[in-house]
């Protein structure tokens, strides 16, 4: 059950010419975008003093330095952080963008009843005077077009697959709601994942029982609704992880396998 045949092993063809530099609204030739600056801005927003002590427990294991320098997120950005949940890469993404930038934070009503008072906690008195919040359903998000430097999804692309809705979780229009995120993305711009691994081969199902998915699947996805694949990290690996498990089992949360994805919506 815990079969180890990555579907990355595929990957060199299908990101074969995909090397040019980034494009977006940001000048790499600007010296606040320069590699140098981008790592102090990483390590300055793991450090900054004002993050909760609940979130510094989780940095070893989601590595956020290198997932948002991965994505490419720069001071003065404009950036979507989807079903953020309680708030922990919105804050991150809040100091790396800066004053001059701006963090929307989704949520629905499922989250919130879950996450109890977290999400006020975490932006109670303006601490977070950068991030907007921003509630709405499953297959009511609507954006304006063309309003987002990136978008980031962690941890839960594969809720797109998951259905509950006595627990006001009905089963999300993936298509719609990728669309939604293609206009409101502007071009040039990227749209980051990060999820747990399912087997691949696995079915779509896996979203919704054992809170997986096979990348596989979220490529498909993406590119059938205009996304281009650009690259993929191995940062997050786990192989003595066990697919047939939930990634809510206690021996494996927050130490699941999990894969980063970078894709850009095409000038």
């Amino acid at each position: 059950m815990n079969l180890k045949i990555s579907l990355f092993a595929l990957f060199p063809l299908a990101l074969a010419g995909c090397g040019e530099s980034p494009s977006g609204s940001a000048d790499p030739n600007d010296a606040i975008v320069s590699e140098g600056m981008n790592a102090s801005a990483y390590a300055a927003a793991l450090a900054n003093t004002d993050r909760p002590e609940k979130d510094l427990t989780r940095d070893e294991r989601s590595n956020p330095a290198h997932v948002l320098e991965f994505f490419e997120i720069r001071p003065g950005m404009r950036v979507l952080d989807m079903f953020s949940g309680g708030g922990y890469y919105a804050e991150l993404l809040s100091y790396v963008v800066g004053p001059e930038g701006s963090v929307v934070a989704h949520n629905n009503s499922a989250y919130v009843g879950y996450l109890g008072d977290e999400i006020g906690e975490r932006y109670a008195d303006d601490r977070l005077p950068n991030v907007e919040t921003l509630m709405a359903e499953n297959n009511e998000l609507s954006l304006a077009a063309e309003e987002f430097d990136a978008i980031l999804m962690i941890l839960a692309y594969h809720d797109v697959y998951y259905a509950n809705p006595k627990d006001g979780w009905p089963r999300i229009d993936g298509a719609r709601m990728l669309a939604e995120l293609h206009k409101a993305l502007k071009p040039g711009g990227v749209l980051g994942i990060v999820d747990h691994y399912a087997e691949a081969g696995a079915p779509r199902e896996t979203g919704g029982t054992v809170h997986r998915i096979d990348p596989g699947i979220v490529i498909a996805d993406l590119t059938s609704a205009g996304f281009k694949l650009e690259d993929k990290s191995d940062k997050l690996r786990n192989m003595s992880d066990d697919y047939s498990k939930t990634v809510f089992d206690p021996e494996l949360r927050g130490k699941t396998d999990r894969f980063i994805l970078r894709f850009r919506k095409p000038e």
